[in-house]
């Protein structure tokens, strides 16, 4: 017996916004003084750290739930299961639905509800709530259903992480370029096949780290609206991932007690290239290693960061053969691994 992911889903935006989309943008530092630099020379040197490229955004129609709704009928119909036999259905998330005309976050009713109604499941013993957790909230949320089903309260359940970063940036920030727009799903459920998760690992840094990412007011002083925008400590959170998030990953790993050599893949938080490639180079050195070659897919190049959608996205994407030369077999182990708000850290080690 194992719990296993018996379907995936992804929903990527239509709309693909490249990096020269913001050369006409107003960049601002934390105190309100505008940058001297050229808005060419602050992109390309943006693209060298990030390697982010171009991102998704939703069209102005479409809200956070209804992407969230689009990529669990995908999940579902993968899975080849009815939509009434599932136990939970839990949401990660940070901001709820915030309309394009709005920087509003609207959390009532949750974003969970609002998919069920969406995706017209009648059975009220199917139970659905959100999960705020940062950018780890669908490892977090796997991590739950997990302990539902090893507890026998539930048999199916749906995770999903969707996200519309797009509403809640700061224009005349440089770090709105990093975020966008995306969900993915799975269901996850008892399988009379073997392996499925192995281990699974938690934390939360909050006693200095709690407001490394938080919600601030413009950089552009000029801006009297009061509206509040995902803003973020860059050089803090980069410290930080790289001190706590490689010894989280092992710590994982080691309880699974597979031997590092059998992990064929790790997908990680697309946050930022440099920043993700420093950590597993990192987490191999501590068992005395180098980084494999082709052992981090990536996604951020194309799709940016969408928060709790990045891991589930790149696992749909793999899975389906949708990324480029990576691929993932039956029996191989993964490792998934996502870093923060709150400051929060997880991983999980998984077997297809």
């Amino acid at each position: 017996m194992a719990i296993k992911i018996t379907g995936a889903g992804s929903y990527i935006p239509k709309l693909i916004i490249p990096n020269q989309t913001f050369e006409k943008n107003d960049f601002y530092n934390e105190d309100g003084s505008q940058f001297n630099a050229e808005n060419k020379i602050i992109i390309k040197k943006f693209k060298s750290i990030t390697g982010i490229a171009e991102r998704r955004y939703v069209e102005k129609n479409i809200n956070n739930s209804d992407i969230g709704a689009f990529a669990s009928k995908i999940a579902i119909e993968d899975s080849k299961i009815d939509p009434e036999t599932i136990d939970y259905i839990i949401v990660a998330h940070n901001y709820g639905d915030v309309s394009s005309d709005s920087k509003q976050s609207d959390t009532v009713p949750s974003i969970a509800s609002r998919i069920k109604h969406k995706l017209q499941i009648k059975n009220p013993s199917c139970v659905a709530y959100d999960i705020l957790f940062g950018c780890p909230g669908w490892i977090e949320g796997m991590i739950q259903a997990n302990a539902f089903i090893n507890a026998g309260i539930a048999k199916k359940c749906l995770i999903i992480g969707t996200e519309t970063l797009s509403r809640v940036v700061d224009k005349n920030d440089r770090d709105s370029m990093i975020f966008s727009d995306g969900a993915a799903a799975v269901i996850l459920e008892k399988t009379n096949d073997k392996g499925g998760v192995l281990s699974h690992e938690s934390a939360t840094h909050a006693l200095e780290e709690s407001n490394y990412i938080f919600f601030g007011e413009s950089f552009n002083t000029n801006d009297s609206s009061k509206n509040k925008y995902i803003k973020m400590l860059g050089r803090k959170i980069y410290e930080f991932a790289l001190i706590n998030v490689p010894s989280a990953m092992k710590v994982c790993l080691d309880k699974s007690k597979v031997d590092i050599t059998k992990i064929k893949k790790i997908l990680i938080h697309q946050a930022n290239e440099k920043m993700d490639e420093a950590i597993i180079k990192r987490f191999y050195k501590l068992y005395g290693m180098e980084m494999p070659e082709n052992i981090m897919p990536m996604s951020i190049d194309k799709l940016g960061n969408s928060s709790v959608a990045t891991v589930p996205t790149l696992y749909d994407l793999i899975l389906k053969g949708n990324l480029g030369d990576h691929s993932i077999h039956p029996g191989d182990i993964i490792i998934f691994a996502s870093v923060g708000a709150g400051m929060n850290i997880n991983a999980m080690i998984y077997q297809v």
